[in-house]
Formats: structure tokens, C-alpha cells, sequence
């Protein structure tokens, strides 16, 4: 585990090392890089693995409103602080967000992106209202009011008790001012659709059949536009995260996809 100070801010990180390709794991809004665990201990023996923990989650802490964009940034700064040209970035839902956008403004540092249930659009004006909702308990609500959102949020998410009893906790303990600024990077964050054709390298989706937060047509809507995806490894039963709940599925795809690059 390391500390990285880049752009103002301490971001803390995981390093596998080695001599193999580098991959870069980007994590989902309210989690952290251990929701890796397992795609790291599959790819770690011919990949070097480097995961981070973004801007209010984790070990790191924002200093202030941010953007997926400044994310993205982070993403690239951390690569030059490790010494390192290009990397395959893997990204999670808002790990995808930033990951499409460090495509598109730093292309010469992204060999490929892989996207688990992400999307380049943005959220409904309903959806958008009810997780502006979720966000007012999270900072004004009773602990009893947290503690039903959090089950809410984990249903959604990982749609696995024994995970949702790891997690919730650890969403508990989340400093409320950093969860804010959080939620203003993920609510307010713009619409990137129409630049995915921008973006030559390859791309890679592995999506939830049963995500209920991005649904699968929005990754079938990036794929028709991207100049070359190689496809949507769709995860039968999965909800939001599937590279914890069915990491049988994912990892192969996921190591296969990196073999062919």
C-alpha cells in the first residue's frame, strides 16, 4: 500500500509490481480498491495491478468539489508518479466514468478500457432526483434512516447479503462531508455520449443482467458508438458489481480480453 500527493490531494493506492502490462483498477461510487480483490488475485501473476482508492473514498480524501474529469487526471497522475507510459484501465461503474474521459483527454496513456457496468450518459431526472434523496440521509438522516438507504443501496449494488454485511459498515464509517463531494461528481456530472467515437483504443464491457442502476442498454448504446468495441460479456443474474458477486464470469473475460491486446 502507498500514498501518492498528486494534484493537491494524498491518494492512496496498491501496487502488485512486476514486469507484466499494466492494468488500472478504478472503483464504483461508495466503494474502495478492495472491491478488486479477486480480479487481482487472478490477473496479478501476469499483469502488473495497481488499484486506488478515488477522491472521497477509501484513503483518499477530496479537498473540494470535483469532476469525473479531475478523476481522470488523478487516474494519469498516479501513472506518472509510478513511472508508467500506458496502462489498460478497468474501471467500475463511476470507475468507468473516469475511465472513458482519461480516454478521451489523455488517449496516449490508455492502451484499452474496460467498462463493468458503466455507461458514458448520464442518469435520469427522476433517477437523479431519488439519489439526491439518498444523499439528503446520508447527511441529515437518523442512523435508523441511513441504515435502511445503505440496505437499499446495497441491494442494488452487490444484490448479495453476506457482501451487503461487509460493505454497509464500512459505508457507515464514511465521513459525510466527503460523501457530499461525492455525490456532486456523480450527480452533476456531464453527458459524454456523443464523444465515445473519439476514443480509438479498444473497449471491453462486462455488464449485470439484473443492474438495476445502468441498465444494460446503456452499454449496448456505447457499444454502437465506439469505434472499436469488442463486445459485452453480459452477466447472467448480476446486479451492479459483478466482478465481486460472479468473478467466475468476469475474471476469464477479463483475462482473455487483456491476452488479445
Amino acid at each position: 500500500m502507498g500514498t501518492a500527493h498528486i494534484n493537491g490531494i494524498d491518494i492512496n493506492f496498491e501496487d502488485t509490481g512486476g514486469d507484466g502490462p499494466v492494468v488500472l483498477f478504478s472503483h464504483g461510487f461508495l466503494m474502495d480498491h478492495t472491491m478488486f480483490d479477486r480480479q487481482v488475485e487472478a490477473l496479478s501473476g501476469t499483469h502488473r495491478c495497481i488499484r486506488w482508492d478515488e477522491r472521497g473514498f477509501g484513503g483518499t480524501e477530496a479537498d473540494g468539489p470535483f469532476t469525473y474529469w479531475d478523476s481522470a487526471d488523478d487516474a494519469v497522475a498516479l501513472l506518472d508518479h509510478l513511472g508508467i507510459d500506458r496502462a489498460v484501465f478497468v474501471g467500475m461503474s463511476q470507475g468507468g466514468f473516469l475511465s472513458l474521459r482519461a480516454a478521451l483527454a489523455h488517449p496516449d496513456r490508455v492502451s484499452a478500457v474496460v467498462l463493468i457496468d458503466s455507461a458514458a450518459d448520464v442518469d435520469d431526472a427522476e433517477t437523479i432526483e431519488g439519489y439526491q434523496g439518498m444523499l439528503h440521509v446520508f447527511e441529515h438522516g437518523s442512523d435508523e434512516e441511513r441504515a435502511g438507504v445503505f440496505a437499499i443501496v446495497a441491494g442494488l449494488i452487490l444484490g448479495d447479503d453476506t457482501l451487503a454485511a461487509e460493505w454497509i459498515p464500512k459505508w457507515t464509517a464514511i465521513d459525510t462531508a466527503q460523501l457530499t463531494l461525492a455525490g456532486g461528481a456523480l450527480l452533476e456530472r456531464d453527458d459524454v455520449s456523443g464523444r465515445v467515437g473519439e476514443i480509438a483504443c479498444p473497449i471491453l464491457a462486462v455488464h449485470g443482467t439484473a443492474d438495476q442502476a445502468i441498465s444494460i442498454d446503456r452499454a449496448e448504446a456505447l457499444a454502437a458508438s465506439a469505434a472499436d468495441h469488442r463486445g459485452i460479456v453480459r452477466v447472467d443474474g448480476a446486479a451492479h458489481a459483478p466482478n465481486m458477486t460472479h468473478p467466475e464470469v468476469v475474471n476469464p473475460a477479463l483475462a482473455g480480453f487483456l491476452a488479445s491486446l
